[in-house]
C-alpha cells in the first residue's frame, strides 16, 4: 500500500517532523538558529505562513497556511531539512555510522506526518495539541515557560490566556501525534 499524501492550494496543514532515532537535536542553541534561519529562507522563496509552532528536543509540531495557488509542503520541508542538515550539530559517530550507505547526514526520519486541517474546530485542535505539547512531554508545567514556541505570540494576538494550558484541556485529550 502506497502512501498518498492530501493536497489542497490554499490548506491548512499540521505537521510533525522528528529526528533520526529520537536524537535530542532540535533545542540545542546553534541548532535552534539554523532551524530559525532554514524556515526564513524558505518563507523568503516559497510563502506560507506559520500559525504555530513547538520545538521540541527530538521532534516539531507545525501549523502552516499556504498561499492560495500553492500546495506544495513537500518540497519546502525538503529544502528546510536539508538546509538545517548541512550544518546541525550535535549528530552522534553511531548514527553516523548507521546511515553511512545511503550517505546523507542522519538528522530527520525520512518522512514527515502532515494532517489537513478541515474546520475551525479541527485547527484549534491542533494548535492546543502544538502549544500544550512541551507540558505534555514533562518539559515545563505551563506552555508559556517553553522558549522554542508560538504560544506567547498568540498570547499577545488574543488567542489564548497567558495562563492557559496549566493542566491538559478536554479537547487534545488522546491526541497523539508524536
Amino acid at each position: 500500500m502506497q502512501y498518498r499524501r492530501n493536497r489542497e492550494a490554499g490548506g491548512t496543514y499540521f505537521f510533525t517532523l522528528v529526528t533520526y532515532q529520537r536524537q535530542h537535536l532540535l533545542t540545542i542553541p546553534e541548532n535552534i538558529i539554523r532551524l530559525r534561519t532554514a524556515f526564513k529562507r524558505e518563507m523568503h522563496k516559497r510563502s506560507f505562513e506559520i500559525e504555530a509552532i513547538v520545538i521540541l528536543p527530538d521532534h516539531l509540531h507545525t501549523l502552516w497556511i499556504l498561499p492560495e495557488t500553492d500546495d506544495d509542503y513537500s518540497t519546502r520541508w525538503s529544502n528546510i531539512k536539508r538546509y538545517f542538515s548541512t550544518a546541525c550539530v550535535g549528530v552522534t559517530g553511531d548514527v553516523l555510522k548507521s546511515r553511512q550507505s545511503k550517505r546523507n547526514k542522519p538528522v530527520w526520519q525520512n518522512r514527515f506526518w502532515e494532517h489537513t486541517i478541515q474546520n475551525e474546530r479541527d485547527r484549534q485542535n491542533h494548535m492546543d495539541y502544538i502549544h500544550y505539547n512541551p507540558v505534555k512531554h514533562g518539559l515545563v508545567k505551563s506552555p508559556g515557560e517553553w522558549p522554542y514556541s508560538s504560544f506567547r505570540r498568540s498570547v499577545k494576538k488574543g488567542w489564548y490566556e497567558e495562563s492557559w494550558g496549566k493542566g491538559e484541556p478536554e479537547n487534545i485529550k488522546g491526541m497523539d501525534f508524536e
